[in-house]
């Protein structure tokens, strides 16, 4: 026997005992339950009827929300309701058209400070260019310089050269007057 249906039993079934072969018992009224079948019982309302705890939880939850707060949460959601319409309404707008105007603003200013951008980098430029050719202009005239500065340097040397040749030619003319001198005196 399961214990839903001993639970389930009528008094009539009850006072059949499962042991007694299905006989009723005399008219004395109704027997007691096995002890078996009275545990099976509580073990089933304990285990498996959650009916009195739930029924105690809703109570509770009634008493909670229904009695001791009343319509506060109603009051708080229609607040909220109308503080988000008036934020939808009012402030969203609002800060709509303070950001156009912000951002609108901040475009002019950095349209501005791109023309400034790029006129200093024009200027840099220029400049630049002014000093590359100011270096190559300098380096030419360096170079013209050293290549005056090296021809003036060969024909000094080319008048150091005809010196020396003639300082050797007279040097070797006077030493061929000393030997001939010399060679009269010694013989």
């Amino acid at each position: 026997m399961s214990g839903g249906a001993a639970a389930a039993m009528s008094p009539a079934k009850a006072a059949e005992s499962p042991f007694s072969g299905g006989k009723k018992r005399d008219s004395l009224g109704p027997a007691p339950p096995h002890p078996i079948l009275k545990d099976v019982g509580e073990i089933y309302s304990r285990l498996l009827d959650h009916r009195p705890v739930i029924q105690g939880e809703m109570r509770y939850f009634i008493k909670e929300f229904e009695e001791k707060r009343g319509l506060r949460e109603m009051r708080v959601l229609e607040n909220l309701k109308n503080t988000v319409s008036e934020a939808n309404d009012q402030t969203l707008p609002k800060c709509e058209q303070v950001m156009h105007g912000n951002l609108n603003e901040v475009f002019m200013k950095l349209q501005a400070a791109t023309e400034m951008m790029n006129r200093l980098q024009q200027r840099e430029q220029e400049e630049r260019k002014l000093q590359t050719e100011k270096l190559v202009a300098g380096e030419k005239q360096r170079i013209a310089l050293w290549e005056e500065f090296m021809k003036e340097q060969h024909s000094m040397k080319a008048v150091v050269d005809e010196e020396h040749t003639k300082a050797m030619e007279r040097l070797k003319e006077q030493y061929a007057t000393m030997e001939k001198d010399l060679a009269k005196h010694t013989i």
